[in-house]
């Protein structure tokens, strides 16, 4: 059983430097630094896969073609049970996280966020592990300055990163991308504890 590790955003070159899409970039980064060929499009699951081994152990890296909110169609053609959604990881943007942070979780809720809630739905689980990657300003005691307001939410992780916030984020995403390879070749205690120290 290959492990799956799941890249959300929007595809598309409009959104290809979105907040929204933190979590897809993150992977994309995962599959260049391990050495994955091209990802090729899978028309059953309506997204671009690579597969091969990271650490010694087999992984499938995947990136759903599907708007946002449609992600779950491309886990469930991967994730066939609750059971095989303990080899799954999902990595996603996350409004309550301040830009440079990341915390890796398991089988906790969506927090509202719609990719995630469409991935719990198709495969009828939360007991998966995830890597939340920070997408917000930092506000006082490194929380993250919160943005409200329906529109003003989906300007903020529709909007491209800020140049001043470019260097923050290439921080972030290699340090993904390295929590990542550390939940495929050694497992999610060790992932955890490098994601959730500062």
């Amino acid at each position: 059983m290959a492990l799956v590790i799941i890249g959300l955003g929007n595809p598309g070159k409009e959104y290809e430097k979105t907040r929204h899409n933190a979590g897809r970039n993150a992977v994309s980064l995962l599959a260049k630094r391990e050495g994955f060929d091209e990802l090729v499009f899978n028309k059953t699951a309506n997204a671009v896969v690579g597969k091969g081994t990271i650490g010694g152990e087999n992984a499938t890296l995947v990136l759903p073609e599907t708007m946002m909110n449609l992600s779950g169609k491309a886990v469930a053609a991967f994730v066939k049970s609750p059971k095989a959604a303990k080899d799954l990881l999902v990595v996603h943007d996350d409004l309550d996280l301040p830009l440079g942070t990341i915390k890796m979780v398991f089988g906790r809720g969506s927090g509202g966020h719609k990719g995630v809630e469409s991935i719990m739905r198709a495969i009828k689980t939360k007991e998966f592990a995830r890597i939340r990657i920070g997408i917000s300003a930092a506000g006082k005691k490194h929380q993250a300055k919160k943005v409200s307001g329906g529109e003003k939410v989906i300007k903020h992780v529709i909007g491209k990163f800020k140049p001043a916030e470019e260097a923050a984020l290439k921080k972030v995403l290699k340090k993904t991308a390295e929590a990542a390879h550390l939940f495929i070749s050694e497992g999610i205690e060790k992932a955890t504890m490098f994601s959730n120290t500062r």
